[in-house]
C-alpha cells in the first residue's frame, strides 16, 4: 500500500509542475492519476482494517 501512496504523491507533484509550466493536459491526466491512486490506497486501507477486525474476532 505504501506504493500507491508514493505513486499518488509522485502523480501529484508532476501535476504541480505541469500546471506551472502551462501544460494543462498533461496537469489534468496526472492530478486524474493521483486522485486514481489515493482512492484505491484508501479503499485497500478499508478492506485491509475490516479483515483485520474480522480475524480477530
Amino acid at each position: 500500500m505504501n506504493n500507491l501512496i508514493y505513486y499518488a504523491i509522485v502523480f501529484l507533484v508532476v501535476a504541480v509542475i505541469a500546471a506551472f509550466l502551462e501544460f494543462g493536459g498533461v496537469a489534468g491526466m496526472a492530478m486524474d492519476g493521483a486522485r486514481i491512486l489515493f482512492w484505491v490506497a484508501i479503499v485497500f486501507a478499508a478492506i485491509a482494517l475490516v479483515g483485520g477486525l474480522i480475524r480477530r474476532a
